[in-house]
């Protein structure tokens, strides 16, 4: 598989993948005489093209985080193959074309935030005036001021940490950028820069894989959104793929409880003399059913939500895939 020849325009798909994995799985042996076998990935398969931005997500221990430092070629994976920008995994010319923000990065903490950017970019290879450059306009872009810059990591907050390793990733112009968790550790305004520089990275072609456990900045950000449910891949597509058109009604009604409106409503809740709830029947047939007494409100044309989705397929696949 030879690399995309030119870069898709931001959003759009390209012919070729960004990203190829195929059958990618990871086990490895634990406990105290090795003889339980843990399989964080199974047989995952996705592709993510040119210029779009992806999201990874999935419950705590479902393998996002393993699926990346295979790609990354910091841990072997049992079985399947990979390729990243065209090339298989580990090739060294593909791997400076990388940018990647680890969920919880570690940093040498005796370093400044400027001698930390210096150091990754001079493993790139940058010097003199294009890093320079680069170091300025990075902390620029993350929100790191130049006071903040000349103080050593030690004594940066989780947010800091997290700016420095987003400036850090980004040091070598990268054309496929991993980011674990990019808002971990962030405050609202922070979550919002970090969203813009994403769109940015878009707006500039660049491919961008991320994990993440915030719903609202994937529907934000994502062209399309992947779900690893106990190292499974179990849905792939885009916001509208996924949520399909089908449409539902939520209703609010007076003079009637929770428990008499059970089978008309569901996700009911009690607010006030008032329920809640999203209808289960047919428009017509709810209106015929509500009992005498109830009064009708408010009725509302909906679709379904990314969370209603995500915690759907969670619990629909959860218990399927047993430990080997």
């Amino acid at each position: 598989m030879q690399p995309a020849a030119t870069t898709a325009e931001p959003g759009r798909q390209s012919p070729l993948p960004a990203l190829a994995v195929e059958g990618l799985s990871k086990s490895f042996r634990t406990g105290f005489w090795l003889n339980r076998v843990v399989s964080p990935l199974r047989g995952c398969t996705l592709e993510v093209f040119a210029g779009e931005t992806f999201g990874l997500l999935g419950p705590n221990g479902a393998g996002k985080t393993t699926l990346l430092k295979v790609l990354l070629g910091i841990v072997r994976p049992s079985a399947g193959k990979a390729t990243l920008l065209g090339q298989p995994l580990g090739d060294a010319a593909v791997k400076a074309r990388l940018g990647y923000l680890p969920e919880n990065p570690y940093f040498y903490e005796y370093l400044t935030g400027e001698e930390t950017l210096r150091f990754v970019g001079e493993l790139f290879g940058l010097s003199g005036g294009v890093l320079a450059g680069r170091i300025s306009g990075l902390l620029d872009r993350v929100g790191l001021s130049r006071e903040a810059a000349r103080r050593p990591l030690r004594k940066y907050s989780k947010g800091m940490l997290q700016r420095i390793g987003l400036a850090q990733a980004l040091i070598n112009d990268p054309q496929l950028v991993f980011l674990d968790e990019p808002m971990s550790g962030l405050d609202p305004a922070g979550r919002r820069q970090i969203r813009e520089i994403i769109l940015q990275l878009r707006a500039e072609g660049k491919t961008v894989f991320f994990n993440s456990h915030i719903l609202t900045d994937v529907e934000v950000l994502c062209d399309r959104i992947g779900l690893l449910v106990q190292g499974a891949l179990v849905s792939c597509g885009s916001l509208g793929e996924l949520l399909g058109t089908e449409q539902t009604y939520s209703a609010e009604v007076a003079g009637a409880s929770i428990a008499q409106l059970s089978h008309l409503l569901s996700h009911s809740e009690q607010c006030g003399e008032r329920v809640r709830g999203r209808l289960k029947v047919p428009v017509a047939q709810f209106t015929a059913q509500l009992p005498p007494q109830a009064v009708l409100i408010d009725l509302k044309l909906e679709r379904r939500s990314l969370e209603e989705f995500f915690q759907a397929k969670v619990a629909e696949h959860q218990g399927r895939v047993l430990d080997t």
